[in-house]
């Protein structure tokens, strides 16, 4: 039983919460923040007001001052009433499978009372460091690891990926997880999910253990993701390359599919115990992998469904925005080095009734972007049968333009990217933010005006503003808002404004979030002592007068971590983020050990291990973040 015995029931909450007005202004979210203006400062005053953190990299979390920043959920916290007491030395996969999970990339909050006092938390778990969660491993290197694995251990780790909903609650001494409440779910790498859309049922997807093609086992390596304006989870899928070993028998057809998603690498040990999980036993399984998977946080015993119909790639966000005439549109970055900028606009048009938009993501067109060198841009539809997308190109339908969307997108010629990760749209401005976190594989003879530096190590972000502020738009403009890197280096070519400090500045953007008064916040992946000489963390950027490009240093992760999961409550009292893979050494490639991680954050005991975590940040005394 919930431990709130006036909580609501589930269709109370739908009918409360998701109105006709919440749908017909694009979220709830702003729905809430419907009445708050934009934030009026004078020309030469920044946007935001807190005190600068100073960079650096220590083994503790850091805000900025005038702010508290609290751990509300750990890896193992039992978030039912019958799961165990986390005990890094009894783990299981039937305890894991009633805790939380491991690493947390995307975060999302879903009010469940006008207040925004209760919500859903929706968290993507992306993956696992075995080496840190179990005793006794070692960190000598990658194979050695996955060697020592036993089958329980690799259960666990199966169990410790996927996602959480997690109802949480604002109380006088802060938020903290309703353990019992009704909507708690777990979704592991083998909850059943149903595959739909243009690709379903294709004989790409049909297995021996699935002919119908049409259910898989589990989401694996979930990264970042978006809430919809009907209440659903957008959780995308990225590196899934990692967890399939073998070899494909000589000459099959899957073999160019297989190398353009990266397979023949693996970090996973599942294979070992999990048939699907091995090439030469299961060459389809992987197809049935890298989408957007999309789930109802308000019916724990609904099935999750893979979009397929939004194509499949490295996955990296799903944040969404409504096009002038009602459809919705999802942009999607594919996140490796000279990969692309997608978006997916729906044949549909959200509806006020929240059950009519159940099917809404499995009919509409996905586009690729093309930047041209004068700062305009078009998206290019990946339809069947246009611009050479045709049987004799080897794409004998639709659901061939989606399984293989990488080889789709580059036959169109679209403009490859330097890791697009995070997209996000300003619903006060309709500009669009494109986080790219860097591509040392650029030369410089691969520069051009959307990816200026080869190569480009520290990374960038675009902003494209769509025609006629429609997010539907065909074409649309752009230029970059920042060069990332330290502008005191000539050599590193960085494009903040000179009001940036010597904190100011950060490398490497990957997540990114809007709060309420339309103001973007930046989290990074990569910084450490050697890169950039600061942490990963959240930077506040500005985007609009005199101090556009301007960034100030609000958070600031553990030594190893990096910073995931920016999300504002609608009033934008509290700020939660996530704080991934702590205990990681402080260096490119090198692996850290249950026994000897460069931090025990956030427990600091002997007898356990750093514990990735979701934070909620407050400001002491209240108010609004920044």
């Amino acid at each position: 039983m919930s431990d709130t015995p006036d909580a609501p029931t589930l269709d109370a909450v739908i009918a409360q919460r998701f109105s006709r007005r919440d749908l017909m202004r694009g979220s709830l979210a702003a729905a809430l923040a419907a009445g708050m203006a934009p934030q009026a400062v004078a020309a030469d005053v920044s946007a935001f007001d807190f005190p600068e953190l100073t960079v650096g990299v220590d083994e503790h979390l850091h805000v900025a001052e005038g702010y508290e920043a609290r751990p509300l959920l750990r890896w193992g916290d039992p978030l039912f009433p019958d799961a165990p007491d986390f005990d890094p030395r009894k783990q299981s996969a039937r305890g894991q499978e009633r805790q939380f999970g491991y690493n947390n990339d995307f975060v999302g909050f879903i009010p469940l009372d006008a207040a925004g006092q209760r919500g859903l938390l929706v968290v993507n778990h992306e993956y696992t460091n075995a080496e840190l969660m179990f005793p006794g491993l070692g960190a000598a290197d990658r194979k050695g690891v996955i060697a020592a694995l036993s089958p329980e251990q690799v259960a666990v780790e199966m169990a410790a990926h996927g996602g959480s909903v997690v109802e949480i609650a604002c109380e006088a001494e802060g938020w903290r997880p309703v353990i019992g409440s009704p909507y708690t779910r777990r979704i592991t790498a083998e909850t059943p999910i149903a595959l739909t859309g243009p690709a379903a049922g294709h004989p790409r997807l049909m297995t021996e253990a699935d002919p119908s093609g049409r259910r898989v086992l589990g989401m694996i390596n979930n990264c970042s993701g978006g809430v919809t304006p009907w209440g659903t989870w957008l959780s995308g899928e990225e590196n899934i390359n990692y967890y399939f070993s073998g070899v494909l028998p000589a000459g099959h057809a899957e073999a160019g599919n297989a190398k353009a998603i990266g397979l023949g690498s693996p970090q996973y040990a599942w294979s070992r115990f999990h048939p699907r999980f091995d090439l030469a036993q299961a060459p389809n399984e992987p197809n049935r992998f890298g989408w957007v998977v999309e789930i109802d946080p308000f019916d724990p015993s609904s099935t999750p469904k893979k979009r397929t119909a939004l194509g499949r790639f490295k996955h990296e966000g799903a944040a969404g925005a409504r096009s002038l005439d009602g459809r919705y549109v999802v942009y999607l970055g594919d996140d490796e080095r000279f990969q692309h900028v997608y978006r997916f606009v729906s044949e549909g048009r959200v509806q006020t009734e929240r059950a009519d938009n159940a099917d809404l993501l499995d009919s509409g067109t996905l586009s690729v972007a093309r930047f041209a060198p004068d700062g305009t841009g078009r998206w290019l539809a990946l339809v069947h049968g246009v611009n050479g997308l045709d049987a004799g190109n080897g794409f004998a339908s639709q659901a061939d333009v989606l399984i293989e969307t990488r080889r789709a997108a580059k036959r169109l010629g679209a403009t490859p990217m330097d890791r697009p990760e995070d997209i996000e749209a300003n619903p006060r401005t309709g500009r669009v933010y494109v986080m790219l976190t860097n591509n040392g594989k650029r030369t410089a003879d691969q520069e051009e005006p959307a990816n200026p530096r080869g190569p480009n190590a520290f990374g960038h972000v675009i902003e494209i503003v769509p025609d006629g502020t429609d997010h539907a738009a065909e074409t649309f403009r752009w230029e970059v808002l920042v060069r990332c890197g330290d502008p005191a280096k000539p050599e590193v070519k960085a494009s903040f404004s000179a009001l940036t400090t010597k904190n100011g500045w950060f490398g490497m953007p990957d997540n990114c979030t809007v709060d309420g008064r339309g103001r973007l916040w930046i989290a990074t992946d990569g910084n450490n002592r050697r890169a950039t000489g600061r942490a990963d963390g959240i930077w506040a950027v500005e985007t609009d007068g005199p101090r556009r490009g301007t960034a100030r240093h609000f958070l600031r992760v553990p030594v190893g971590a990096e910073m995931c999961g920016p999300c504002f409550t609608p009033d934008d009292a509290t700020f939660f983020v996530a704080v991934q893979h702590p205990g990681e050494p402080d260096e490119e490639g090198a692996l850290g050990s249950y026994e000897k991680p460069s931090t025990r954050w956030p427990d600091f005991s002997p007898d356990l291990p750093p514990r990735p975590s979701v934070v909620a940040v407050r400001r002491r005394g209240g108010g609004r973040i920044g």
